[in-house]
């Protein structure tokens, strides 16, 4: 005689969340506040409800990096890791070696630390 268990499934779908946003508050704009808030949310990259609710409870939203933004943080962490690289190799093989290669790596980070002045 054989004894099988049954394991119990799962319901599925997405798991409960820790808070839960129990109250509802409703708050009225005209068309052009409304719009307003719709594309400062836009430019902080949320929701507007979440901007709303983010901007009544803390006062202040700061906004995500812009797509140009992260691209050159990217450049100038792919720069460090050549720069290290870079290091080895005037260590190894001496400094004249690497001394073209520092310069032309100096000459990009002046141009993206430029870009990067401007946009402020």
């Amino acid at each position: 005689m054989e004894n099988t268990v049954k394991k119990k499934k799962g319901k599925g779908g997405r798991p409960a969340k820790n808070v839960k946003l129990e109250v509802r508050s409703g708050v009225r704009f005209s068309r052009t506040d409304f719009f307003i808030v719709k594309e400062k949310a836009r430019k902080a990259r949320m929701r507007y409800t979440v901007y709303i609710r983010h901007m009544a409870i803390h006062g202040q939203v700061t906004a995500r990096l812009s797509q140009e933004e992260r691209q050159d943080f990217r450049q100038l962490s792919g720069m460090g890791n050549n720069l290290n690289q870079l290091a080895k190799i005037a260590r190894r093989d001496g400094m004249l070696s690497a001394m073209v290669l520092f310069e032309s790596y100096r000459e990009q980070l002046d141009g993206i630390l430029n870009r990067i002045r401007h946009d402020q």
